[in-house]
């Protein structure tokens, strides 16, 4: 049975491959661990391509910003987080459906997008 890890690799790579190509621009819908997991993935080119991270906790919100502090890059990237409000679409969206109490989709809902064009689900 494949690792965890190399699930996740091919994951990343067929993201990069197939749907990144086609945006100029994407935002990563969690601010969280699967969200940082994420950006930390891609390559160079497609961690540039990211404007911003949102999310709804207000926590994450309120710092304003996501470092990645592992980077080789001086000054180290400094990616906004914003409320998903005040975000921009395409977006990558991080979050593990089901688990808001319908919350999240509830949320994705309110923004009228189309799935495939606006928005992706990479969890």
């Amino acid at each position: 049975m494949p690792h965890r890890t190399t699930i996740w690799t091919h994951r990343v790579r067929f993201l990069e491959e197939w749907a990144l190509p086609h945006w100029a621009t994407f935002t990563i819908w969690n601010a969280g661990r699967q969200g940082r997991r994420l950006y930390r993935s891609l390559t160079a080119g497609s961690r540039c391509k990211v404007v911003a991270f949102c999310d709804v906790d207000e926590n994450k919100i309120k710092k304003g910003f996501y470092c990645y502090e592992d980077s080789q890059e001086r000054p180290k990237p400094r990616v906004p987080v914003l409320h998903f409000r005040a975000a921009q679409p395409p977006f990558v969206i991080c979050v593990k459906l089901d688990l808001t109490g319908g919350a999240f989709e509830d949320n994705l809902r309110s923004l009228h997008l189309q799935e495939g064009r606006d928005f992706l689900h990479f969890s």
